[in-house]
């Protein structure tokens, strides 16, 4: 049967785009030990909608792959101009990344996207970023065999076979560790007394996010996040709105326990969020629908989740070399140990910030999931 791929859009291409990915996991080779938690529709498509405030500075078009009738595949093409000016680039990027098994699907909807990309004279594509670096990033390539956290990518493991028969190579890994109550919250007596110490020296307290004060709590946040992630590989620092958009989204979902700030003299110095494991409720919700009946499973099951995902976490540039990680694990694991919290995901670390991969390894923590971008020249 032909393989056709057409550009959709308005809010019956869009939710044509979303239901795609439903269509071709019914079809995947790897569906009897799928770990995939299908995502809240809705959520996917604020990602792709216009008025979602990422597209103040990007462009995007969604492509569909269809044969005989049925969706096979899907893929958006995203010009980020903010990415662009911020590192003298002309990068092009691609996400929502969905196939089957079949190299003709993968190659004319990644060729489709490139087009569009070239259209507007960007040099390289590069992905699955979905829509942005802020965003869910990167092609899963280690531990499939894990359960997706909040807000993390899952896929299939013959995507990157397809990926890479197109001629894409990869250019940065980011790493996820876990981090289970009982062995690695019980922090070492050595980390302990490391953070003690370094908590005597260096002042540094703690205080509880307030969340009864999100947007002046974000907008503090918002300047510090950006500085301690300007110069890491891919960063484009967000705009408020965006930022706020984000923070708005996870306010429902943030774990207050473990998301705090750490302040020196009154002075905000870095910070924690965490926020939980939704997915643990979602995987009872198949259709990725949010009826009746969803609402009310979420309201009733969420508070019940005691496993989360770190998010967020930065440092000012003149404490980062100050041995400030076990005093920021040991606060964690205190908390944790407070309420009896079973762990959480630590994720994307990239797998070249040395700042944070060798103090985990001192800890005799190693990733258990890696996801991997990748870039052609186009």
């Amino acid at each position: 049967m032909t393989l056709t791929i057409r550009q959709v859009d308005g809010w019956r291409g869009t939710a044509h785009f979303v239901d795609v990915a439903w269509r071709v996991r019914e079809t995947s080779i790897d569906r009897g030990a799928t770990r995939w938690v299908p995502p809240l529709r809705r959520v996917i498509r604020d990602a792709l909608s216009p008025k979602n405030p990422f597209y103040q500075h990007a462009d995007r078009a969604l492509f569909v792959a269809e044969r005989g009738g049925r969706a096979v595949g899907r893929v958006a093409a995203i010009e980020n101009r903010a990415h662009n000016q911020h590192h003298n680039d002309r990068v092009g990027f691609f996400g929502f990344f969905d196939a089957v098994d079949d190299e003709e699907v993968s190659a004319g909807l990644l060729h489709h996207a490139e087009g569009w990309l070239r259209d507007r004279a960007l040099e390289h594509a590069r992905g699955p970023i979905s829509p942005s670096m802020n965003h869910e990033s990167g092609l899963l390539v280690e531990g499939s065999e894990f359960p997706p956290a909040i807000m993390t990518p899952w896929n299939p493991t013959y995507y990157g076979r397809l990926i890479e028969a197109v001629g894409y190579t990869g250019v940065q890994d980011l790493l996820g560790y876990d981090i289970t109550a009982g062995t690695t919250l019980a922090v070492p007596d050595r980390v302990r007394r490391l953070a003690e110490r370094t908590a005597r020296t260096t002042g540094v307290t703690f205080r509880t996010l307030d969340v009864g004060m999100l947007e002046q709590e974000a907008r503090k946040i918002l300047d510090l996040y950006c500085e301690a992630w300007d110069g890491n590989w891919g960063f484009t620092p967000p705009i408020w709105d965006e930022f706020w958009h984000t923070a708005k989204d996870l306010k429902t979902v943030l774990l207050r326990d473990f998301s705090f700030i750490a302040e020196v003299d009154g002075e905000i110095i870095g910070f924690m969020m965490m926020v939980r494991d939704i997915n643990r409720v979602l995987k009872h919700v198949p259709s990725g629908r949010l009826w009746p009946t969803t609402l009310l499973r979420l309201v009733r099951d969420l508070s019940k989740v005691q496993r989360g995902r770190i998010v967020l976490m930065g440092l000012r540039s003149k404490y980062r070399n100050r041995g400030l990680f076990p005093l920021f694990a040991y606060e964690a694991a205190r908390r944790a140990k407070a309420v009896s919290f079973e762990g959480a995901e630590a994720s994307w670390i990239l797998e070249d910030n040395e700042a944070l991969t060798a103090p985990m390894a001192s800890m005799g923590m190693q990733p258990y999931k890696r996801w991997r971008i990748y870039e052609k020249t186009i």
